[in-house]
């Protein structure tokens, strides 16, 4: 496998097939989930969805495909959108009417639909999310981060005010916050996107941003409060208490399976992935080690303990091939299974059972009456470990003494020569769309978002010298 420091992107490429999580599929730009692939984003559906049942919010599912003419009622989402939509515009040898679009997102036919379900006061607020499918015909491609095709979830939503689609908008940020940083041990950065970074067609929208272990930002989930624009090109009007009719405010809000990618790339290592035990397909491999085929008790220990984790809820698999110690070791490594657990002949006269645990380096003994104990505490312990583990990484990447572009020039140069990330860079920005370019052309680096607390406030703008209206994270982003 690639070595992880010197060659990050290879090391990722080589980590997600090797484990089996995806293939390349015949398709450009699109991959197959693989079974592990798919089951991690199970997971983050299954937690995903407790937050959408406590609030009220109900699944729903939309057709993929979408008449042309619903793009071309929002100016700035068709504008936004139309390079990347595939469209089918004939059926065998009949040429359609009106082209039909892959849908890239679904703020059009669901605002088609809102416009029809919403009709009074009392019909708000209106809250559904899907699960789906989306094309974006992306030119260059990573798999789970960035692929012409890819799973989300994507919550609409409309209300009889600003205020409580506001507050909606920024409740769904908070989820995402707690569901990448309790739930996946990513730590992530909050806050609002600048204009040129906003979602087609909204007003404002908020993010929140990982950093990998090479430095890079990946946006792990957005919340975009819409205004009434969506309401206007769509007519979703509700008559109020006043017996007027007036324009719904919505919101749309997603995160994708390129949460998948950012999980990797946060936590793993040179030997594959390291999964935090809240989405891991492996949470505890046992397996016999030594001359176990000639004691017959080594296996019925082993499917003794088997049957209590397994009756106790956990994820367990038994590893009894013929391969050596070393290959399963190997290979359980590379597929992220949180804890292993060996016995042989020796440790069956010794009462106990040798346990690795993934994220940490010895091996530990463990008596076979505590077995079931040190699982459950393990297991709860390592989320929390890995969270503070990619904190503190994240922590030493971001920079504050970056104040002019020279400077941010220099800090790049100066990493790469000692072979360490450029991370998030923390600046002073005047609100234009020609400073971020000048910025993104003399760099690479791009707006992430303007935190809501910023360690630093920055008074000069990074390009200009003059007066900055905001403090914002800059990096190179997947």
């Amino acid at each position: 496998m690639a070595e992880q420091t010197n060659d990050f992107t290879e090391w990722y490429l080589q980590t997600v097939q090797q484990s089996e999580l995806m293939a390349y599929s015949a398709v450009r730009g699109s991959i197959i989930f693989r079974p592990d692939g798919y089951e991690l984003w199970e997971h983050i559906q299954e937690e995903f969805n407790k937050f959408l049942k406590k609030e009220g919010i109900r699944n729903a599912y939309f057709p993929m495909l979408i008449p042309q003419n619903f793009f071309m009622k929002e100016a700035d989402h068709v504008e936004g959108f139309a390079p990347e939509i595939p469209w089918v515009t004939e059926v065998g040898d009949e040429k359609l009417e009106e082209p039909l679009g892959l849908r890239p997102t679904s703020e059009t036919t669901i605002g088609n639909a809102f416009s029809d379900w919403i009709n009074s006061y009392r019909d708000l607020p209106y809250e559904i999310n899907q699960w789906a499918n989306v094309f974006r015909w992306e030119k260059k491609t990573l798999p789970f981060l960035r692929t012409s095709e890819f799973l989300w979830q994507e919550g609409h939503t409309a209300h009889a005010s600003k205020e409580e689609a506001h507050k909606r908008t920024m409740n769904v940020l908070d989820e995402y916050v707690r569901l990448c940083e309790e739930f996946l041990a990513i730590p992530v950065y909050k806050g609002q996107k600048t204009d040129s970074e906003r979602f087609a067609g909204a007003v404002d929208t908020y993010s929140v941003e990982a950093m990998m272990q090479d430095g890079k930002a990946v946006q792990a989930g957005t919340s975009h409060y819409m205004g009434t624009n969506f309401a206007e090109a769509f007519d979703i009007t509700y008559l109020n208490k006043e017996n007027q009719h007036v324009y719904a405010h919505t919101t749309s809000w997603g995160a994708s399976t390129r949460l998948i990618g950012a999980l990797i790339m946060t936590h793993g290592d040179q030997n594959g992935l390291v999964l935090p035990p809240t989405v891991a397909p492996y949470q505890v491999v046992l397996m016999p080690v030594g001359p176990w085929k000639k004691n017959p008790s080594v296996m019925e220990k082993l499917d003794e303990i088997f049957s209590d984790l397994k009756e106790a809820g956990y994820r367990v698999r038994m590893d009894d091939s013929d391969n050596t110690p070393g290959y399963k070791f190997n290979e359980w490594e590379l597929k992220g299974a949180c804890i292993r657990i060996e016995c042989g002949p020796r440790d069956i006269e010794n009462g106990h059972v040798m346990v690795k645990s993934r994220d940490v380096a010895d091996k530990q003994k463990v008596p076979f009456e505590q077995i079931n104990h040190f699982v459950a505490e393990e297991l709860a312990a390592m989320t929390p470990r890995l969270l503070e583990k990619a904190k503190k990484r994240i922590k030493e990447n971001e920079y504050y003494n970056v104040d002019t572009l020279e400077e941010l020039k220099i800090h790049i140069d100066n990493c790469q020569k000692e072979g360490k990330p450029a991370g998030f860079v923390l600046v002073g920005w005047d609100g234009t769309e020609e400073t971020e370019e000048a910025i993104k052309e003399a760099t690479g680096f791009t707006t992430r978002n303007i935190p809501f607390e910023a360690p630093v406030k920055k008074e000069k703008d990074i390009v200009s010298g003059k007066p900055a209206k905001h403090t914002v994270w800059i990096a190179r982003a997947y």
